[in-house]
């Protein structure tokens, strides 16, 4: 009976005959569970091949899926916060700095380069959410204005990639004032018919919405990007009442005439160039 009968406690294997399943082989789909080889979600433009979810990414993805042959030159690539406010919570803000660049090889929440997109020429300044939620300080105004002074002196079109928490807490009105510097550069834009093209992604929120993100000469998003000034549960708590379905949704706002259009992220290139080729077209 030893067909029905395990003569030996487990199934052995030597350790020299053991392989391991490579970290980040596979990817699985947070919205629809769908597995799928890394190497395949990253040729799909970090989309899901089954329910075109829109995976969270961050700067250096954007700007290897943009740029032609992801070929670009980075600006002020080492510009770092400093601590005006000599600001402390659980630890001193710039321990917090020191460890978020350590943690994500960035520097701040945005970084921002210039290349080509299809041929034409661009500027483009891209949120990062990994590092302290993406949030808004001086370093991301900054980078921002120049950004915008470097499409003025090249006369290049301006993209603005946002995904963001909102302002930074640590850098209180110093932050803040980054709205207001960043709109006044934005209209020096439009002063020289320059285009500006504001792309929302998953989340973009708080003081980010209420200035740049909301400026474009087009406002765009990806798929189902949250989009708002508070998120959701706050505003659920603030007036007691149950929200519409899909609210903040990119597909919602749309609907409310706050954006454009939704772009899918494996047409965003193609949009890009075409629309701003046209905008660019003597009047």
């Amino acid at each position: 009976m030893s067909w029905f009968r395990r003569t030996e406690k487990g199934i052995s294997t030597p350790t020299e005959l053991k392989r391991e399943t490579p970290d980040g082989l596979w990817y699985q789909c947070p919205e629809c569970k769908n597995v799928v080889q890394t190497r395949e979600h990253q040729q799909n433009a970090y989309t899901c091949p089954k329910c075109n979810y829109h995976d969270k990414i961050g700067s250096e993805a954007y700007f290897n899926l943009l740029f032609d042959e992801g070929k670009y030159t980075e600006l002020d690539k080492d510009m770092i916060s400093g601590d005006p406010l000599n600001f402390v919570d659980t630890k001193a803000y710039p321990a917090r700095i020191k460890a978020t660049v350590e943690k994500t090889g960035l520097k701040d929440a945005c970084r921002t380069a210039y290349g080509k997109i299809n041929g034409v020429d661009f500027t483009i300044s891209c949120m990062d959410f990994g590092f302290i939620g993406g949030s808004m300080g001086s370093v991301v105004g900054e980078k921002i204005a120049r950004g915008i002074d470097h499409a003025l002196k090249k006369k290049t079109p301006f993209l603005m990639i946002s995904k963001s928490g909102g302002a930074r807490m640590m850098e209180a009105g110093f932050s803040l004032m980054q709205m207001a510097k960043t709109s006044a550069k934005l209209a020096l834009l439009e002063e020289a018919k320059i285009p500006y093209i504001s792309l929302l992604t998953d989340p973009t929120t708080g003081g980010v919405t209420a200035s740049f993100a909301m400026l474009g000469d087009l406002n765009i998003a990806e798929p189902g990007s949250l989009i708002g000034f508070a998120g959701p549960r706050v505003i659920k708590e603030t007036i007691g009442k149950d929200l519409p379905k899909g609210f903040q949704t990119a597909e919602f706002v749309l609907e409310h005439g706050f954006l454009d259009f939704i772009v899918d992220r494996k047409e965003l290139k193609d949009k890009l160039s075409s629309v701003v080729t046209i905008m660019m077209q003597p009047s």
